[in-house]
């Protein structure tokens, strides 16, 4: 698989338009921190790993839904394999004016661009979600 954090992505994408309850998938560190920034965000109810024996980690994220819909309408990858995306502290975007949130991977850590302006540093551009 040459990009881990799409499939994580359409994963979360297909599972919502399917109506389920979750989603799993092979686990790493950074799809753990982005799953950790939707649920403090409010995007998804929560996110879980297992450890499958062999070495083998599971990601599972609970989707969450408001009055039939899901809460995520918008979850899109911003910086790929084949042209990564970079922005500096005062040049990353406002997603619909605030109100959606761009998750960015900084030397500090993933964190939202809110956070990432607060400490006045860029990164990478992950995706962009509302």
């Amino acid at each position: 698989m040459t990009d881990p954090i799409a499939d994580m992505l359409t994963r979360i994408r297909n599972g919502q338009m399917a109506e389920k309850h979750t989603v799993s998938m092979p686990a790493s560190k950074l799809k753990t921190a982005v799953a950790r920034i939707l649920q403090e965000e409010g995007f998804i109810a929560g996110h879980e790993e297992h450890d499958e024996g062999n070495g083998k980690r599971t990601l599972t994220v609970e989707l969450k839904y408001f009055k039939g819909e899901p809460v995520i309408t918008y979850l899109q990858r911003a910086s790929r394999p084949g042209l990564r995306r970079y922005a500096g502290a005062d040049e990353i975007p406002k997603v619909l004016r605030g109100l959606g949130v761009v998750i960015l991977t900084t030397s500090k850590g993933v964190m939202t661009d809110r956070q990432a302006r607060a400490e006045n540093i860029g990164g990478e551009l992950l995706c962009t979600v509302y």
